[in-house]
């Protein structure tokens, strides 16, 4: 059916706004044919056309019926075509807010051991095992307290019945001794 084409004037959008059945026939189907058209090719699904369609003539009729709302009939067309062009960019945001991939998505979580750094932990926690073992009890001991058991120096320093400084020289023989032997488990 070949639709009449009107003259977009003053008098169409008066008709328009004032609700004339003829004038929005014309207009729905004039401008409801080019926007499928366009809708269509642009998205695919047939119900998310539709819905695209819909918004774009509520916000037309909506912008017509205010006071002011067109300043010129003859870019009735124009506008329409940009108020499509809004509805399509809005559904296009809207669609890859919920699909779109973070940036980083293959990056390798860092906080996340690797096979590989998760099997040299193991290897490396043998080592410290081994290491501590090899060491006198004492040495063992205030290792073992500081830095797995976590513990207050002040405890420690109770504990073996030794002042701060004193404690300081006794985790530095420690340390020496647990890296000497730590050393020889990765050589071993």
């Amino acid at each position: 059916m070949q639709l009449t084409r009107y003259e977009f004037d003053r008098a169409y959008l008066d008709r328009l706004v004032g609700g004339d059945p003829e004038t929005e026939r014309h207009f729905a189907r004039y401008f409801g044919d080019l926007l499928n058209l366009k809708l269509r090719s642009r998205l695919r699904s047939p119900a998310l056309v539709e819905d695209a369609r819909q918004e774009t003539f509520r916000r037309v009729l909506t912008t017509l019926k205010e006071k002011g709302g067109l300043a010129s009939a003859e870019s009735l067309g124009a506008f329409v075509n940009s108020v499509a062009n809004n509805v399509l960019f809005e559904l296009y945001r809207s669609g890859s807010r919920a699909q779109q991939l973070p940036e980083d998505h293959d990056q390798v979580d860092e906080q996340r051991p690797s096979a590989e750094s998760g099997l040299m932990a193991s290897e490396d926690r043998t080592r410290v095992q081994h290491a501590l073992a090899g060491l006198p009890d004492r040495e063992k001991e205030i290792l073992t307290w500081l830095f797995f058991d976590e513990r207050d120096k002040d405890d420690i320093c109770r504990e073996l019945n030794v002042d701060r400084n004193y404690l300081r020289v006794l985790v530095h023989r420690a340390k020496a001794r647990f890296r000497e032997r730590f050393l020889q488990e990765g050589q071993g």
